[in-house]
């Protein structure tokens, strides 16, 4: 009779949890709804500076001038290749409103500025993706700090009852393993979504890179040549 009285779902079992269990189970909850939210807005994050490198690499490819470039996608794109464009541009028009345009000095000035942009840009990319592998890493131990309490919890209670019954102890390893189950559901998407954001994220690092690399060899060859860019 006593065993009916005991319920098994997670919420019956979150509410017969103690302060500490409920407190690490609602940690771990919050934790995988950030995660989930976290992996949303990279997702689409990334859609959008895939769509944009494609818009701006067949533009560029087109022959377009960089002046043309920049008015086209500097504007509406503040991020990804326009902004590293942007960024090469700026360092070149303040060089020669300083009358500091020596071939070799602008030359060093524009890579230092384009490896800059490229570095602010792939920080961006990885804004938050951290937060996914700290989650990962550490929600399984937390659960598990809560299974070995609720564990403690459950011998406390056999102690009191004196009695080694099913109907005394699985109460209390139910709701321990709960928390190890939240620890795993928070942990897993967490740490399979920064593996492939990650991946994700070194791909469009490595496009920006490219592209500062094809700027630079591109604003080099206008210096030597005396031509306006």
């Amino acid at each position: 009779m006593e065993a009916a009285t005991h319920d098994f779902s997670m919420i019956g079992l979150f509410m017969q949890a103690d302060w500490v269990v409920k407190s690490i189970m609602i940690g771990l909850l919050l934790a995988s709804v950030w995660c989930w939210a976290i992996i949303a807005n990279r997702t689409a994050t990334f859609a959008r500076a895939r769509k944009q490198m494609g818009e701006f690499d067949r533009a560029f490819a087109q022959g377009h001038s960089l002046e043309e470039l920049n008015l086209r996608f500097g504007a509406e794109h503040q991020a990804g290749l326009a902004a590293v464009l942007r960024a090469g541009l700026e360092e070149w028009d303040r060089s020669h409103a300083a009358h500091a345009a020596t071939p070799e000095g602008l030359k060093g000035r524009l890579e230092i500025a384009l490896d800059l942009a490229v570095a602010e840009q792939a920080s961006a990319l990885e804004k938050r993706l951290g937060i996914l592998a700290t989650v990962g890493s550490a929600g399984p131990f937390i659960g598990l700090f809560g299974t070995v309490w609720g564990i403690m919890n459950a011998f406390t209670a056999i102690a009191t009852a004196e009695n080694t019954s099913l109907a005394v102890v699985a109460p209390g390893i139910a709701e321990a393993l709960l928390a190890t189950a939240l620890g795993l559901l928070a942990a897993i998407p967490a740490v399979i979504a920064y593996n492939k954001l990650t991946a994700d994220a070194g791909k469009l690092t490595f496009r920006l890179g490219a592209f500062a690399d094809r700027l630079s060899a591109l604003l080099s060859r206008q210096l030597d040549s005396g031509r306006a860019i």
